[in-house]
């Protein structure tokens, strides 16, 4: 870093790039050998945080502006290696479990604008990590255009980064209503995310639950469980529109319901079901209200169950 600073221009860059990511593996594979009883301190990953940062503010402080498409030269802006390095500490702030300082680079980068111009692949990256970011921040919409931008810009060969992408991408989808392919989920592998998606399609809230416990473990380790969790609100959205295709009564009995959930193996009472249509009603997911004397759902004439992806988020 010292060297690095001191230097003109930017062709160090690459070199510091290059020292970087050697520092961020070592100190990973470091912590790995030395862990005791299958747990790790992170304590060298902390330290190689330390040195990160530094070569951060010394890239990001660089007096001459950046330029588009420059070539390493004693010319050029530090500036431009900027985002790898900030990807490099997003990795490590994701494995310490420190999100709360990833504003710390977020908006510095994206006050000047870095994060939109260098190589595709630096793009790519930083989209998906903030894209994770905006979805551990219940930012749900910005979640879903970090995340495509990253799908829709990876490289066409890089298969295991788009099955990366897709383990946020798709719980943010699903929360919002939008449904992927049968097709698109076994040409990655994403056969988790099958029943999941087969239960919010149906309202079969069943399989959706089943589907959920099974893979309870491996979406848990991604930290996208309890957003899953939530997708369960769409579940029951389109059950109860089945209900009211089936009977075509825009008064429905709180009963009628009920015997739905009956049927799907998980009797629930009166009291339960009033309370997830006031949560629904209160979401926007259905319109229409709830006369508790009659236990009756009075809905809307117009829409009662709007498009989940008008809905905002």
């Amino acid at each position: 870093n010292h060297i690095f600073g001191g230097s003109a221009g930017n062709w160090l860059v690459p070199a510091l790039h290059t020292a970087c990511a050697n520092t961020h593996r070592t100190a990973v594979l470091a912590d790995a050998s030395l862990g005791r009883g299958g747990r790790i301190d992170h304590k060298r990953l902390q330290n190689a945080v330390t040195l990160l940062q530094e070569s951060f503010s010394k890239t990001l402080n660089d007096r001459k502006e950046l330029k588009p498409d420059t070539s390493w030269s004693e010319e050029g802006s530090k500036k431009a290696g900027v985002v790898y390095i900030v990807n490099q500490l997003f990795s490590m702030y994701f494995r310490l479990n420190t999100l709360r300082l990833c504003k710390n680079l977020v908006l510095p980068v994206e006050k000047r604008h870095l994060h939109e111009q260098g190589p595709k692949g630096e793009m790519v990256t930083y989209r998906y990590y903030v894209g994770r970011l905006n979805m551990f921040e219940d930012q749900y919409e910005n979640a879903e255009r970090n995340l495509d931008y990253a799908l829709n810009h990876c490289h066409r060969s890089a298969t295991k980064n788009k099955r990366r992408i897709l383990n946020y991408l798709l719980p943010v989808k699903l929360k919002r209503g939008r449904l992927p392919t049968r097709h698109l989920l076994e040409k990655y592998s994403l056969h988790e995310f099958l029943p999941l998606v087969e239960g919010i399609r149906t309202g079969d809230l069943r399989t959706f639950n089943d589907g959920l416990a099974r893979y309870q473990d491996l979406f848990i380790r991604r930290g996208t469980y309890l957003l899953l969790e939530k997708c369960k609100t769409v579940c029951y959205r389109n059950l109860f529109k089945r209900v009211y295709l089936v009977s075509r009564r825009s008064q429905l009995p709180l009963d009628l319901v009920g015997k739905s959930f009956k049927f799907l193996g998980m009797p629930i009472d009166l009291d339960e079901v009033e309370c997830i249509l006031a949560n629904l009603i209160f979401q926007g997911f259905v319109r229409g209200y709830i006369s508790h004397t009659k236990r009756i759902l009075v809905l809307s004439k117009k829409d009662p169950f709007p498009v989940s992806a008008v809905i905002p988020s």
